[in-house]
């Protein structure tokens, strides 16, 4: 696992009812971008230093951002759909 600041870390749930954990990478504590991370986390914006288990994988910033981006495009039509049935 490698990362770089500004990059996700998602830790997936063994339980199938609860959502994955999300948080973004601060700081890579190895100068080859392997673990531990400092990351801040989406749910209750703690800090916490994580050395991921086989549960967690990273990922890169820029395909976060497309990923947001291809979401609010799609968030937006259904805004235009429903304004437009009215």
């Amino acid at each position: 696992m490698r990362a770089e600041p500004g990059d996700w870390l998602v830790i997936e749930s063994p339980v199938i009812e609860r959502p994955a954990r999300r948080g973004q990478i601060l700081e890579v504590r190895s100068p080859d971008g392997a673990p531990p991370y400092l990351v801040r986390w989406l749910e209750d914006d703690r800090v916490t230093l994580v050395f991921p288990g086989p549960d967690g994988h990273v990922v890169p910033a820029a395909e976060q951002a497309a990923a947001d981006e291809r979401a609010r495009h799609r968030f937006e039509r259904f805004q235009e759909e429903i304004a437009h049935q009215r």
